[in-house]
């Protein structure tokens, strides 16, 4: 084999390799953002740059995989779904009441699914944010709403939204529709 053959082949092969790690990084991010969604791109706005988010979600994701999350018995969803339209019933007398009651319920559900909630929000959002991407900005935005509220600062119309917001992540934790649940009793 001559020399400029044997030179050919090295470069062809190191074309390849770094085309096929391109193509391999490429398909990872979009992995990555088909399962995570608008959590994605908020990764990669806290951290800079889609290799580091990319990372932070895949270790995230198997961090989450070693919680025994399961789904809850139509027992429990039942049992939730009360306790969700008792809370809700008392936004009208005790709207600050209500949504510090909606924030442990959503703990107490995220809890009995196998998440281990803990007193840092941030790590709380980032395990649901793998299995409830959609959600989990709901998440937030209450949580938010309602350390606001905690400090004086929030109206009863941004109660009334944290309360919505929270409805959004209970129900998609609980599996069912609140209101469904109410109807299939009567």
């Amino acid at each position: 084999m001559s020399t400029t053959t044997a030179i050919v082949l090295v470069i062809a092969v190191i074309a390849i390799a770094v085309a096929a790690y391109f193509y391999l990084q490429q398909r990872r991010t979009r992995t990555l953002h088909g399962r995570f969604g608008p959590e994605y791109e908020r990764t990669v706005a806290s951290v800079g740059d889609c290799r580091r988010a990319d990372s932070e979600l895949e270790t995230l994701a198997k961090r989450v995989e070693r919680y025994p999350i399961r789904e809850l018995s139509p027992a429990e969803q039942e049992r939730f779904a009360e306790a969700w339209l008792l809370c809700q019933g008392r936004f009208v007398d005790q709207p600050g009441d209500a949504v510090k009651e909606a924030n442990d319920l959503v703990n107490e559900v995220m809890r009995e699914r196998g998440y281990p909630v803990s007193a840092e929000f941030e790590r709380n959002a980032a395990d649901l944010s793998v299995d409830h991407p959609l959600v989990v900005e709901h998440y937030r935005i209450a949580c938010d709403l309602a350390a606001r509220q905690s400090r004086g600062q929030a109206s009863t119309e941004e109660l009334r939204k944290a309360m919505m917001h929270y409805r959004e992540l209970f129900e998609d934790l609980l599996g069912v529709h609140v209101a469904h649940a109410e109807e299939a009793r009567r």
